[in-house]
């Protein structure tokens, strides 16, 4: 059955309702998102906090046992935490299943000496300090590159920035995409743009946002959406599940992350953690399962962007100029 001869996909408890007499809500047709992938896909899957060769390999190995599409793994603690053949062994066992691999760059400011982002206020975050961290970063993202990876995560601005003016020159591969942090990701219409035509390719919105907030973000970019469908403690913890099928309709084209609440942080990863993250990494492709099983019980799980789909389309972008 194509999509265009599904029926509409029903929302959560509307039969039961309907039989007490509680009415359910009608989509708004003006809510929707115009936006699609190139391939045509409204939708794609992502695996988070894949954090080295083992933990991928359980992916992949519970993937096949559940059956779950995959369309990228990404990591979190950064290149610099990976040696050269863990890299290579990442791309190759990511290029045999097509699976896009993305690795975050560098130095973040939670990790450097600066006291502020200790402090309540939490300071400047994520963002590399200085021109040391700005560097290592490029460095990252080179020395990445050029051991085939072709996805990078970044925190900052000025990074992104940097990224995409070298991605223009030639210096990292031209289909080098950028994915924005979860960590600084944008909360409304403006700040989305900005991300976008400062080099964005898929940007994280909080999963925090309602799906008003998320229709205003859809109508001013057109970057896919990275959002987490169960986040992590340290991003609220939020279980959106039931929201699936409705933030796919807003928010189109969209990457379903699946995270893993109540569960304790592994940045940066060491063999210290090792039990940990390998529990961690076949539950939340059970959580996947979970979630596209519940798409599909609602007949919402049409949509999904053919395994191997990785660009992101015709993007905004401000004039990248010359590099500095």
């Amino acid at each position: 059955m194509s999509d265009s001869t599904r029926p509409a996909p029903r929302r959560p408890g509307s039969a039961a309702l309907a039989l007490i007499g509680e009415p359910v809500p009608a989509d708004d047709p003006a809510d929707a998102s115009p936006h699609s992938f190139p391939d045509g896909g409204t939708w794609r899957t992502e695996v988070p906090s894949v954090e080295g060769p083992e933990a991928l390999a359980t992916v992949l190995k519970e993937s096949s046992r559940l059956d779950v599409p995959i369309h990228r793994i990404s990591q979190g603690s950064g290149v610099w935490m990976l040696t050269d053949d863990e890299i290579t062994e990442m791309t190759g066992a990511c290029a045999e299943r097509d699976i896009e691999l993305c690795l975050f760059t560098g130095p973040r400011g939670t990790w450097d000496i600066g006291a502020a982002t200790r402090t309540d206020s939490r300071g400047g975050g994520l963002r590399a300090r200085g021109h040391d961290g700005l560097a290592g970063c490029v460095e990252d993202a080179v020395r990445a590159t050029e051991l085939g990876v072709r996805c990078l995560l970044v925190a900052d601005e000025g990074v992104l920035w940097t990224l995409h003016r070298l991605r223009e020159r030639g210096v990292l591969p031209a289909d080098t995409t950028f994915k924005v942090s979860a960590l600084v990701g944008p909360v409304n219409p403006a700040s989305y743009t900005v991300w976008e035509r400062l080099g964005a390719d898929s940007i994280n919105i909080p999963s925090d946002l309602s799906f008003d907030q998320l229709t205003e973000i859809r109508r001013a970019g057109r970057a896919p959406m990275d959002l987490y469908i169960e986040a992590p403690d340290d991003l609220g913890g939020y279980v959106r599940m039931y929201d699936t099928g409705e933030l796919i309709r807003r928010g189109a084209p969209v990457y379903l992350k699946f995270g893993l609440s109540k569960a304790p942080g592994i940045y940066p990863y060491g063999a210290h953690l090792r039990d940990v993250t390998l529990d961690t990494a076949r539950e939340r492709v059970r959580r996947g399962r979970l979630v596209l099983d519940l798409l599909a019980r609602h007949g919402a799980d049409g949509g999904m962007s053919p395994l191997g789909s990785r660009l992101p389309g015709e993007l905004r972008r401000f004039p990248a100029g010359p590099v500095s």
